[in-house]
């Protein structure tokens, strides 16, 4: 059966133990996993910054029917770039930013299998966010939506329309390259006792999302170089004055844009598989149901693109194909909410701010789920098509889904990325204004949509005022959630109280090493001796005392007291 815990050697040379990164290290061409994972996150989270900022000029437009805030033109051009940029530069870039943290101290490797290519990973993201700011400065500003769809997209803003591709190209590229390097890691790196399922669930979950990026992203890249074309070299690929046919483009750009959405939210599925096992005290319901469940979403993932189609001509045996196929993926997608739901219930619950985000991710990813339900069906989904019931159903999955992921990930592996603890009344503050916010912004869009209020509109009936004055409300409110959290992660850098090794009494491997970790992560090779997730097992709590018989002979590699001693955590006491 399982083997899945650290027998390690715990004393670790000062030398080894005592090696710091210094702050310069985070701004050069590092191939340290660690620091390429926190510059993913802190770059991701600036990009969120200017993409949310974004979205509050939208939502402040959107404030009344009429266009008195921005120009249409200026309207078109934010939420193009703002779809953009949450899609491509936030969210995809801050799920790398975990998966490499973490992966290879999960799996007891040294790094990642090809450091310097995942570092050129990294560096292809920063000129990506650059090209895509300077397309809104300049005249001809891209307007044709995170989907480019031509025709529109060959007559509005070429010159920044052809930046917004080669914007996408790089991170798609970035994306291509980590996802190669992802795979390999976790075949061919993990230490010789940790087989298949001995693996934390985020490294399936990870299998899943590399084998998505590696399959869908060309076909995104192929279609947007044939725009290129188009644009520049007068082709007509996509362009019916010419003869093309813009509903290929569709097709090419679905392949990938459907699957992008699983590649956005599988690795925070991981996140979540292995946060809360931890702070509900419980091993994972149904380990092997959520690790395949994530490969079932991947395959059903490529086969499902065309029920964004719908209103595109699809001939009928198509769209009951797609219809069938998308209504199918909820099956896997709910084996993972109820192994979720039943791992909390009966659990010795910490309603810390993980946690809480954790939950508040399983409340409203359900919404969002239910809300896709609906839109697999045809005739539901002709009814709102491009319609506010779409744009909810979409910041459901992605703000309600990823983002509250993002917030539990960053909660829980603070402590080990940074070695100090994050302030938890700061962080419970912030988990109920992004609550009270997400449900304000994104929860009356359903209602607007089944009106009929159309989207990527800046101006609108008047009727439609009164719900969109209390989305506009719920953006002022999320908002204000990311101050306490800025606050709370600037300040525990720099100033909050170190952390223990294992604050949480984590069983899986980062946390059986020092926090923050050395540059190597592990003295020796790891040997594993329990389940990732075995809370309260017999032979875990056997590992417990033998450790806690070892601990007190072993230093603190801060203030060089037995750790036994430095620790606050209650794993050696339960």
């Amino acid at each position: 059966m399982t083997q899945a815990q650290l027998d390690v050697n715990t004393n670790l040379p000062e030398s080894h133990a005592h090696q710091e990164r210094h702050w310069r290290d985070f701004f050069g061409f590092s191939t340290d996993h660690k620091v390429i994972g926190i510059q993913y996150i802190v770059t991701a989270f600036i990009f969120f910054l200017i993409g949310g900022a974004m979205a509050g000029v939208i939502r402040t437009e959107l404030a009344t029917p009429d266009p008195d805030f921005v120009t249409p033109e200026m309207y078109n051009s934010l939420f193009t770039l703002h779809g953009t940029i949450m899609i491509f530069l936030w969210i995809v870039p801050a799920g790398a930013g975990f998966a490499n943290y973490l992966i290879p101290l999960m799996i007891g490797a040294k790094d990642m299998a090809f450091p310097k290519l995942n570092a050129v990973a990294f560096w292809l993201v920063p000129p990506s966010g650059i090209l895509l700011l300077v397309s809104l400065v300049i005249q001809n500003a891209p307007q044709a939506g995170w989907t480019a769809y031509p025709p529109l997209s060959l007559v509005s803003g070429k010159i920044g329309q052809e930046l917004w591709i080669m914007s996408v190209l790089l991170a798609g590229t970035a994306s291509i390259l980590g996802g190669l390097n992802f795979v390999i890691t976790i075949f061919k790196m993990r230490i010789p006792s940790m087989g298949l399922y001995d693996m934390p669930l985020m490294c399936w979950a990870m299998i899943a999302v590399s084998a998505l990026i590696l399959l869908s992203t060309p076909v995104l890249a192929g279609a947007l170089v044939l725009l290129s074309f188009d644009l520049l070299a007068g082709t007509n690929f996509f362009n019916p004055a010419g003869g093309g046919d813009p509903v290929v483009y569709q097709h090419l750009f679905w392949f990938y844009s459907h699957p992008a959405v699983y590649i956005m939210v599988l690795p925070f599925f991981g996140v979540i598989s292995d946060v809360i096992p931890v702070h509900a005290r419980k091993p994972i319901f149904g380990y092997h149901a959520i690790a395949f469940s994530s490969l079932a979403i991947s395959f059903l993932g490529l086969i499902v693109w065309a029920h964004h189609m719908f209103t595109s001509g699809t001939p009928g045996w198509l769209r009951m194909f797609f219809m069938i196929a998308t209504m199918i993926i909820a099956v896997p997608t709910g084996i993972k909410v109820f192994g979720w739901l039943a791992t909390i219930w009966g659990g010795k619950l910490r309603l810390n701010s993980a946690m809480l985000f954790a939950m508040g991710f399983l409340s409203t990813f359900v919404i969002a789920g239910v809300a896709g339900i609906m839109l697999a069906s045809v005739p539901f989904d002709i009814h709102v098509h491009d319609s506010y019931f779409v744009v909810a159903h979409f910041h459901y999955v992605l703000f309600g889904g990823a983002v509250f992921a993002i917030y539990s990930g960053i909660y829980h592996w603070f402590p080990k990325m940074v070695g100090r603890m994050l302030n938890e009344p700061l962080g419970i503050v912030h988990f109920i204004l992004t609550f009270i916010g997400t449900t304000l912004t994104f929860l009356p869009m359903h209602y607007l949509g089944l009106q009929g209020m159309p989207r990527r509109v800046a101006m609108y009936d008047p009727k439609y005022a009164d719900v969109n004055m209390i989305c506009t409300i719920g953006t002022a409110v999320l908002a204000v959630s990311t101050i306490p959290f800025l606050i709370n992660a600037i300040w525990s850098w720099f100033k909050g109280p170190l952390a223990p090794d294992n604050p949480w009494d984590g069983l899986t491997l980062e946390w059986m090493t020092t926090s923050p970790p050395p540059i190597e992560n592990f003295v020796g090779t790891p040997v594993l001796r329990t389940g990732p997730y075995d809370y309260g097992m017999k032979k875990t709590l056997a590992i417990r005392e033998r450790l806690k018989a070892t601990n007190g002979s072993t230093r603190s590699k801060q203030d060089g007291v037995p750790l036994s001693e430095a620790k606050s955590s209650s794993l050696l006491d339960e």
